[in-house]
């Protein structure tokens, strides 16, 4: 039954995930071989784009093992070139017998094709095992490879009474350093961070993940009129690199500042969230972190870049009518409109509540589309 390969489809889960944050635009996969006495030979996982991937690095380990044993994989090997030569055939030139995949890899360029191949030369198939949480956690790459823009994932920290500042501006800290802690490892997890001018006049963020991920992920900012300070920690590359993203009406005074800092800058066709996220798209990003302000984070949402809300409540009454608040205007003016969000996640962080709520259309977050996008991003696999 395919029930006696879970614990190691598990396994292969789980060394998946040692390369969150490092691996996009490829996906999160692991790989366990085991040989005809069902004893573990070999284990891997794609831990780079453009480094060995998860099932060649399990084989390589196994060796002559290999021959007649079981391959577990998280995902549908690959059967195409890209930075790397087709894991379908050093699977089949392995002599593995058997092959248990969790789900299908929505890349057009495979979709299935890997598991025929593979059925072609002679292979036993089971697919589906663990399926559920094979797609969570590369929700991300799905999402992706279905609609053209990356996985978008919304956080704010904020006190019991919804505010994310005093009156005065002033917000440090509102969380713990327990939460506080939890978002550096959430950063690490993504390919960009975001934020827009306003962010970085009033807080002047440095928005890296504390050395906890290597490179760091992508700072960016989304700037209409590019009036940002020169003295931002943003604009120290050394820690992190910084991309300014902004519409073709910016000034050519604040892209000359940007050009003498140094610090890269896009022009899209227009200075808005959704353009962003097609640019984003097309540099491999699967995943990014909005970190912004209560204007563009309104507009992502509204927008539809933003599949999932990471809210960090505090034991805190701040107070104040003109207090800043999580979210701008949503355009909504009646409660028919409203859509509830579904709740991931509710857990304790010290003091503070972490609450993650899933967009109101889950199943387009991790649904892939049949049809082909023509935003998506090329994969490196």
């Amino acid at each position: 039954m395919a029930l006696e390969w879970l614990p190691w489809m598990r396994r292969t889960l789980q060394l998946a995930a040692l390369g969150a944050g490092r691996t996009s635009p490829n996906p999160l996969v692991g790989a366990v071989v085991l040989d005809r006495q069902g004893q573990l030979v070999g284990e891997g996982f794609h831990a780079c784009a453009g480094e060995a991937h998860a099932e060649v690095g399990a084989l390589r380990q196994a060796g002559a093992r290999a021959r007649g044993g079981t391959l577990v994989v998280n995902l549908e090997p690959c059967c195409h070139h890209g930075r790397t030569p087709p894991c379908c055939e050093a699977v089949i030139a392995a002599g593995i017998a058997r092959v248990v995949v969790a789900m299908a890899d929505p890349d057009p360029r495979v979709a299935g094709r890997g598991i025929e191949r593979l059925r072609a030369a002679g292979l036993d198939v089971i697919e589906g095992l663990a399926y559920q949480e094979a797609r969570a956690l590369n929700r991300a790459f799905v999402h992706r490879v279905s609609s053209g823009q990356p996985f978008g994932i919304l956080k704010w920290a904020m006190s019991l009474d919804g505010r994310t500042a005093l009156p005065n501006g002033a917000s440090q800290w509102i969380s713990g350093p327990e939460a506080r802690d939890w978002v550096h490892r959430l950063r690490a997890s993504c390919d960009a961070v975001i934020v827009g001018g306003g962010t970085v006049r009033a807080d002047d963020p440095l928005l890296t993940s504390r050395g906890r991920r290597d490179p760091e992920p992508l700072r960016v900012v989304l700037s209409q009129g590019l009036q940002l300070p020169q003295s931002a920690r943003l604009w120290e590359l050394g820690a992190a690199p910084t991309l300014v993203a902004h519409g073709p009406e910016a000034p050519t005074l604040g892209r000359e500042r940007l050009q003498r800092l140094r610090v890269e800058h896009l022009e899209l066709p227009a200075c808005e969230p959704q353009a962003l996220l097609a640019a984003l798209a097309a540099r491999g990003c699967n995943r990014v972190l909005w970190e912004c302000g209560p204007k563009l984070a309104a507009a992502a949402i509204s927008q539809g870049c933003v599949q999932e809300v990471a809210a960090v409540i505090a034991p805190k009454l701040l107070g104040g009518a003109a207090a800043r608040t999580p979210l701008g205007d949503l355009g909504l003016v009646g409660m028919d409109q409203v859509q509830p969000w579904w709740q991931l996640e509710r857990c304790g962080l010290g003091a503070d509540l972490l609450w993650r709520l899933a967009s109101p259309s889950p199943a387009e977050a991790t649904v892939p589309s049949p049809q082909a996008n023509a935003n998506r991003a090329p994969e490196l696999r």
